[in-house]
Order: C-alpha cells, then structure tokens, then sequence
C-alpha cells in the first residue's frame, strides 16, 4: 500500500494558486507586448539606416594620417540611406582573406562598428589597409573627386548582387551629340558620368556667378573650328562640328564636381576661391532648355533635387584639408564631419563654403550631392544609356 501511495503522490500535479495563474498570464502578456515593441522599433530602426549610430548622434572618423579627404567621403557614402541598404544586402565573401581586401564588406564593417559602438568616434584602419591592396595610397593627400570615382569603383567591381541597384543610385546618363556644320552628317553616343564636372569659369576665363550658371554652361553647345575640327565622313574631310550633350537621366543621389583646381602655364596646380552660391533645392528642369534634354516627361518629373551633402577643401592645392558637411536624411538637421570631431551646423555654417576670391585658405565647397525628392520607380536600368 505504501508503495502504491508513493507512486500517486509523484504523479500527483502540484496545486497552483489562482494569484500565481494571474501572474504567469499577465508575465505572457507582457512578453507579447514586448515582443511587438522590438518589431515596430526594429521596422522604424531599418527606416533610418545610413545614420551613424541609430540614436542620431553622427560618429567621427580618426585621421590616420593625411585621412581628411577619405573620411570626408566615407561620411557621406554612410550617412546616406540609400547606400547603406544596398551595402547590407552584399554577397559576404567566404575566405578570410577575401574578406579583408573586399572593400563594400570593409566599409560594411566601418558602418556596423559606427553604430554599435559608444564612442565619439572610430579608426576606419581595417578598410585603409584594405584599400591600399587595391593601390589606394595612404598618407597622401588626394583629389577628393578623384578618391571618390576610385572608391566607387571598388565598390562596383567587388559589389555582386546589387551591383546595378548601386549604379542606378550614382550613375548619371547623357547623349553626346556631333553634328557636322556643312552637312547631315551626325553622330549620337549614349554615355555614363559618375559627377558632372562643372568649370567655374567660362572659355574667356569670366567667373560664372551661380551654380545654374555652371550647368547652363556645361550642357551648353559648343562649336569644334580649327585644330579642333573632326573628320566628316560625309564630306569626306574636316570640318566644323557642333558638339553638344543633353540629360537623359539622372539618379537618386546626383553628384556635382566644381572644377576648382586647375593648371597653370608653370604647371602649377591653382585653386579658384571665387564666390560660387549654391542652392539647397534644384529643378533641372527649370535650368536646361528643351534642347539640352532627351528625357520624357515621366523622367523629367523626377528632376527636382535637395541638397544632402557638401565635400568643402580648405588651404592651397598643394596643402589643404577636407571636411563634409551633411544634412541627416532622419533628422534634417546639418552636421559638420571634420574627421573625429562631429558637431550640428546651420545653413548659414553650409553657406560658408561658397568660397571668397581673396580667402584662399577658407573652406569652399568642392563636391556636391544632391538627393531626389521625387524619385521614379522603377528605372529601366543604367545598361538601357549604354
């Protein structure tokens, strides 16, 4: 009998209190509700990829020597959100060493380690070795339009899956068209430019005064006389072309280079300072003439742009440094990136960087970027331009 007791009583259930029910159900309550509360913050969280750190506080980069250029450059391929989703979604290389001399992986990890991290700023030493693998000088001072064409384009050869996302993101298209002056003859060839690079001076060396100006003249045609002449088939000799490039389509992020150094006859670098306004919203459309556009009206609708980003040179051509200055697509507000120092900046900071003819060593805006405010889904694709 005491055998059989004992087995009933190890089989017997214990006895909850009703109290402890309550609890355990309302504990279950609470973990759903929780659970709910990680998803919401976990989709608001993925809507603002591209900040530094994801509590709005922008992180510095260190400069590891003579770094400014590639620092500037870096902050603002990261603190773009569009950028940064397509850098998330990347093929990770398998071996360990294709994974140090993978740059999108490198820069992968740069932006990861400035988001975690509670520092006010981190070394981007890991991604400069690795761009040194790829003949990326360190300890150098470099041409910040030059440095960011090269960055670009590691991105875009180690890049797999997204590759075209990414040139859909950067890349602009153009028609370049050569029409002979003495016949029909012509010849129309589709083009891709990273940046359009826009001279501040025009051919008789006058300053042009705003940032319209320089488009206006960078589209505006131009007539090939003398030894500048091309070849006709049609005529068959030399003669006076008209060359000339319409806009057919430009991308999310647009990318302005204000050709600002130049060589004298001493073979000289020099830097134009010169006073150079530039807009925080631009409408193509309203800049460019009918006949400097191959666009439909679809594409067109998609040329209004906001100011994102200005890479800014201070100091001579020789000696300088560079700083960026960022609008946060989350917050809206500007900040200044001068390597591990980070602060928030007004317009009137930003406007600083128009340059002044007599200042040479103050800060003038050198790239600019700017992001769509009505962006067109989907694109055909960048290869339709080739």
């Amino acid at each position: 009998m005491g055998q059989t007791s004992g087995r009933q009583e190890r089989n017997k259930k214990p006895e909850v209190a009703p109290s402890e029910i309550m609890e355990a159900e309302i504990e279950v309550q609470n973990t759903k509700e929780e659970t709910k509360d990680v998803k919401a913050k976990n989709q608001k969280l993925t809507s603002v990829f591209g900040l530094a750190d994801l509590k709005n506080e922008a992180i510095g980069l260190y400069n590891l020597g003579q770094s400014c250029c590639l620092n500037s450059l870096l902050q603002v391929f990261l603190m773009n959100i569009h950028f940064t989703r397509i850098l998330r979604r990347i093929t990770v290389p398998p071996s360990p060493a294709q994974r140090r001399n993978n740059v999108p992986y490198q820069m992968l990890l740069l932006l990861e380690k400035m988001q975690c991290g509670k520092c006010k700023a981190v070394g981007p030493t890991d991604l400069a070795c690795c761009l040194s693998e790829h003949r990326v000088e360190l300890f150098v001072q470099h041409d910040a339009a030059q440095l960011f064409l090269t960055l670009w384009n590691l991105l875009k050869k180690q890049m797999k899956k997204p590759v075209e996302e990414l040139s859909d993101l950067y890349t602009i298209c153009i028609q370049e068209h050569l029409a002979c002056q003495k016949c029909s003859f012509e010849v129309k060839n589709n083009s891709t430019m990273l940046t359009l690079p826009l001279p501040v001076l025009d051919a008789n060396s006058h300053r042009l005064k705003t940032l319209e100006d320089c488009l206006q003249y960078f589209f505006h045609p131009e007539e090939l006389t003398g030894q500048n002449m091309c070849f006709c088939q049609q005529c068959g000799r030399k003669t006076t072309f008209l060359q000339s490039m319409k806009l057919v389509h430009l991308p999310q992020t647009l990318a302005l280079h204000l050709k600002r150094f130049c060589f004298e006859r001493s073979s000289r670098t020099q830097k134009l300072s010169l006073h150079l306004p530039f807009p925080q919203e631009l409408d193509l459309r309203e800049i460019l003439t009918e006949s400097q556009c191959q666009a439909d009206d679809s594409e067109k609708g998609t040329w209004q742009f906001e100011l994102f980003a200005v890479v800014a040179h201070s100091g001579l051509s020789s000696c300088g440094h560079y700083c960026a200055y960022i609008r946060s697509l989350t917050d809206c507000k500007w900040y200044c990136f001068n390597d591990s120092e980070v602060c928030q900046v007004s317009w009137d900071d930003v406007k600083c960087t128009y340059g002044h003819s007599n200042l040479y060593w103050r800060e003038t805006a050198y790239l600019l970027f700017y992001m769509k405010k009505h962006p067109q889904q989907p694109w055909p694709g960048v290869s339709e331009c080739l």
